[in-house]
């Protein structure tokens, strides 16, 4: 049988808060929530970092060019 039965989730819930305590249980969701919060704010910094370049008119900086049929380097040596 399933887990659909209120006997069954009385009995998880016991056992869970045996496990680790009444206390426990709200600092755990605080914490996971300040997590949740410090991410976001990350994501959002992250994101005007990435836009602050393009608003100040700056073109953008090419930090590798393509090897070229021409380019030395790109030349296999011969044996």
């Amino acid at each position: 049988m399933g887990m659909t039965s209120i006997w069954h989730w009385l009995i998880l819930l016991v056992v869970v808060l045996l496990l680790f305590g009444a206390g426990k249980i709200p600092k755990l969701m605080g914490d996971m929530a300040s997590g949740i919060k410090a991410f976001k704010k990350g994501m959002k910094d992250d994101e005007a970092d990435a836009a602050q370049p393009a608003q100040a008119g700056a073109a953008p900086q090419v930090t590798a060019t393509p090897a070229t049929a021409h380019d030395a380097s790109a030349e296999k040596p011969k044996v």
